[in-house]
């Protein structure tokens, strides 16, 4: 008797929607230090299509199993030497690829090995859509408050893409870290959102000055700290705002479409502003950050971020559940220009099969 699961799997490099397909699989067996995981629910990220279009900061083998950030699930089985597990909790995968680090199991399937030092027991009061978005946007969030910038309570914290799902939980917890937030969205109409949110001030790049209002709002002291996930002209102008001395960290490239637009990849920034004011400009990349922190760091950053969600600091909205079946409307929905709605597939216990 052998067993088989379904798996969403990439043959090559390519479009998703053209080059993934729906396979039965055998259900893979765990080693030293790693946990079967059944599948519940996995997130459809943009970084996940952009990893199968070779757009991407890192390229898995292929043929590849989708989806490589997130997923919850339910320990099936443990290999040798994983103490502290227990078969049939329920835990999140953060399963990041590390960079530099060994290749780790695609989430778009029924069932996947993962090791013990990237499995958060979560509880049962988290729903499925909740627990497993919780590895990457929230922990990311936190991590460039309070990691990478440090910013501190009454600091001002200047963000790009405030409406972004990234940029809404900095706003949410900013406000519960007593940090005053200055917002830049596109539209007019995300405004009045914003703020509800909690943001202090808001910008629209549609019909203001960036420059301007930042130093209106400011005052002398200006702002010190800002994170952009734009890049192109905005980001440009996001650095040139700052005050002597400060820094911004850029962590992804919303200006260009797809990741294919050289010129709006690049950050034209202004020399003098650079050099005379002493301006710093760093990346954050939370593949990179899994390939060089401790893995018990790693553990304790996500502890943090479960409490933050349990306490209901940081709010993940509803994702929508897709079965693998239909993969190219979940892909579909996951490209949709501000569709607000995260995509997930989800999966009934038990999901393999026994082939006889």
């Amino acid at each position: 008797m052998s067993q088989s699961m379904r798996a969403l799997v990439a043959g090559k490099v390519g479009e998703p929607a053209d080059v993934l397909r729906l396979e039965s699989r055998p259900l893979p067996t765990p080693k030293a230090g790693q946990a079967l995981i059944r599948v519940r629910a996995t997130p459809i990220h943009a970084s996940d299509l952009h990893v199968l279009r070779g757009r991407y900061g890192f390229s898995p083998e292929f043929p590849t199993v989708g989806g490589h950030m997130e997923c919850v699930g339910r320990i099936e089985t443990l290999g040798p030497d994983t103490e502290g597990l227990t078969i049939g909790e329920r835990v999140v995968d953060a399963a990041v690829p590390a960079v530099p680090g060994p290749q780790v199991s695609g989430t778009w399937q029924e069932y996947l090995v993962a090791d013990k030092r990237r499995l958060l027991p979560v509880p049962d009061q988290l729903s499925d859509s909740s627990a497993c978005q919780l590895a990457v946007n929230p922990l990311t969030a936190l991590l460039l408050v309070t990691h990478e910038l440090d910013v501190q309570p009454g600091e001002w914290l200047l963000q790009t893409a405030a409406g972004s799902t990234v940029g809404r939980l900095v706003i949410q917890l900013s406000r519960h870290l007593g940090i005053r937030t200055i917002n830049v969205v596109r539209r007019r109409e995300a405004v009045e959102e914003i703020k509800a949110l909690g943001g202090d001030e808001v910008i629209c790049t549609e019909d203001e000055d960036l420059l301007q209002r930042v130093a209106e709002t400011a005052g002398p002291a200006g702002v010190r700290k800002a994170i952009d996930c734009v890049a192109g002209p905005v980001g440009a102008q996001v650095s040139q705002a700052l005050a002597p001395g400060g820094e911004v960290v850029v962590y992804g490239a919303l200006s260009t479409h797809r990741q294919t637009d050289p010129a709006a990849l690049t950050i034209p920034l202004q020399a003098r502003s650079v050099i005379y004011e002493t301006k710093a400009v760093s990346g954050f990349w939370l593949n990179r950050w899994f390939g060089t922190a401790p893995p018990e760091d790693a553990l304790r950053a996500l502890s943090q971020v479960r409490s933050l969600v349990i306490d209901e600091v940081l709010s993940i909205p509803q994702g929508q559940p897709f079965p693998l079946e239909r993969f190219t409307e979940a892909i579909s929905l996951a490209e949709a220009p501000a569709h607000g709605t995260k995509p997930l597939f989800v999966f009934e216990e038990g999901g393999a099969k026994d082939d006889r």
